[in-house]
């Protein structure tokens, strides 16, 4: 556990969660697209389907038997605690899913780095902009398609230097503390707070079309999630 992780294998690990959360896991997860079609299958629109699935993906991540389980299926190339993949696990999924929702293509490097830029929470307005895709007008997978491979190689690397400041040597031991299973539950505000501001911030930019999600603070309510019935799938 004191063994500081590169740049290199985190991205090793995000690449490795991405595949598994489109892909899904034999009997455990169904692919992100049939996921997503239960849910849209089952909702009157769009949005309705994903908030349908945030509801239920957040509560999951208070629940101690499904993270324990997962966390055994679940084979990563870096040795992160069990409980702290699972979590990254269901939030990377959820994305994934709200994007696939959202009318884009999970299987396109552009989606895939979006994807991880939201997990992270970090910034990319500026690194879009030096390629033309301005803020304040709806994000459309017309654009997405316009990301230059060099872009999404900068946003990658800011992607990279975010998770090694909670992956490094102190930070990954306190991160594992952060999310231990007490009385059946995950304690820590981790794991459901964290989730729940990814959430929003997933719903906002590919329900909604909002990119400026990821240059602004996540301070703000997360009512999408608030009073809706938990009920789905995996």
């Amino acid at each position: 556990m004191g063994k500081k992780i590169s740049q290199e294998e985190i991205m090793q690990l995000l690449d490795k969660l991405y595949s598994q959360s489109v892909e899904g896991i034999a009997q455990v997860s169904p692919p992100v697209d049939k996921l997503a079609n239960d849910y849209l299958q089952k909702a009157e629109n769009v949005d309705a389907a994903a908030k349908k699935l945030i509801a239920y993906q957040v509560a999951k991540c208070t629940t101690s038997g499904f993270l324990t389980g997962l966390g055994g299926l679940i084979t990563l190339p870096v040795a992160i605690p069990a409980n702290v993949g699972s979590v990254m696990y269901v939030q990377m999924r959820m994305i994934a899913c709200l994007a696939y929702m959202g009318g884009y293509d999970t299987s396109s490097d552009q989606v895939q780095t979006l994807v991880y830029a939201c997990l992270a929470g970090i910034s990319i307005d500026q690194i879009l902009k030096n390629v033309g895709i301005q803020f304040g007008t709806k994000f459309t997978m017309a654009m997405v398609k316009k990301i230059p491979g060099t872009v999404l190689t900068k946003i990658n690397q800011k992607v990279g230097f975010r998770f090694l400041t909670k992956f490094g040597s102190k930070g990954l031991i306190n991160l594992g503390k952060a999310v231990p299973i007490v009385g059946g539950v995950i304690g820590g505000g981790f794991d459901f707070t964290e989730t729940k501001i990814i959430a929003t911030r997933a719903y906002k930019m590919f329900i909604q079309g909002d990119l400026g999600v990821l240059s602004s603070n996540d301070d703000e309510s997360v009512e999408i999630v608030e009073d809706i019935e938990v009920a789905g799938n995996s």
